[in-house]
């Protein structure tokens, strides 16, 4: 019998949208009824102020009040992580200390984005944040987004703290995450399309976005596939593509498709998000509403 791949922060995780008012304020009643539609739809758990959260718009404080609201809501029955990374190690460090404060379970830390620091100042970034707290870390590697991909040498240094138990991988290199998950990491997917195929190389789990919508489906899956039915986790992968074909395929996707999606489902009454991003527009939600349909998760 093969064992199972240890999943510190669970199995399912989405990066949940954060609710915004009409005028740009945060909705922390909204994000608070985002976490709990999540939870109570096959998540193991949540990760607040990611991208997805539009952490590069939202404050210090502002993130303090969406963490301490999403763990009001659900964090008796869910893993909460914080999304404390950012291009300035000293405001990372910030945003690490507060979130252990309000009692998160793990924390998010990608690598720098923009100024793209090299091998040596991701590693410098990465020691410094972690070791400002006590919490277990996530690294994320998203050179899509950053500009820089984790070296595998950063990896074994980072892995030598004592924090560091995971990435949520964004580079889709299915031979390289294996050498990482060989280092001691649990790996997370951190592309929905990549699922299914990073649990076939061992991965614990996902991060996901498509998540918003589907959730139950996804937490199927991965059962699925750990319990030795392959082609139960193929047939439901498959059925979700449309889905998340018409959740990734927007080039501002993320923010915009996820409350979009969760306008649909009725678990908001806007899609409201932060420049400089915009909200979908009407034939975007139509194109959304056309593959969450077809995905079976709205009628």
């Amino acid at each position: 019998m093969t064992t199972q791949p240890a999943a510190p922060f669970g199995r399912v995780l989405t990066a949940m949208a954060t609710a915004f008012h009409a005028d740009g304020s945060v909705d922390l009643e909204g994000t608070a009824r985002i976490a709990t539609h999540l939870v109570d739809h096959g998540h193991d758990g949540v990760v607040v102020s990611g991208t997805t959260g539009e952490s590069p718009t939202t404050t210090v404080a502002e993130d303090g009040q969406i963490l301490a609201a999403v763990k009001d809501a659900v964090g008796d029955r869910a893993t909460i992580v914080a999304g404390i990374g950012t291009n300035a190690t000293a405001h990372s460090v910030e945003l690490a200390q507060q979130a252990e404060k309000i009692g998160a379970d793990g924390l998010l830390l990608v690598t720098p984005y923009y100024n793209k620091p090299g091998q040596a100042g991701v590693l410098h970034h990465f020691r410094t944040v972690v070791e400002a707290s006590d919490v277990p870390v996530m690294l994320y590697d998203v050179p899509g987004r950053t500009g820089t991909e984790i070296s595998l040498e950063v990896y074994e240094k980072a892995f030598e703290l004592e924090q560091v138990v995971a990435v949520k991988d964004a580079v889709g290199d299915y031979a390289r995450g294996v050498k990482i998950m060989q280092m001691g990491y649990a790996l997370y997917s951190g592309d929905d399309v990549s699922t299914l195929g990073w649990l076939a190389h061992g991965a614990a789990g996902v991060v996901s976005v498509v998540g918003h919508a589907a959730g139950d489906q996804i937490r199927a899956m991965i059962e699925a596939f750990r319990a030795g039915d392959h082609a139960q986790a193929l047939t439901i992968f498959t059925r979700l593509l449309p889905a998340t074909d018409a959740v990734m395929g927007v080039p501002n996707y993320g923010a915009t498709t996820a409350k979009a999606a969760l306008q649909l489902l009725g678990v908001l009454d806007n899609r409201n998000v932060r420049a400089p991003l915009v909200p979908l527009d009407d034939d975007e939600v139509a194109a959304l509403r056309a593959g969450l349909v077809a995905s079976g998760l709205i009628p």
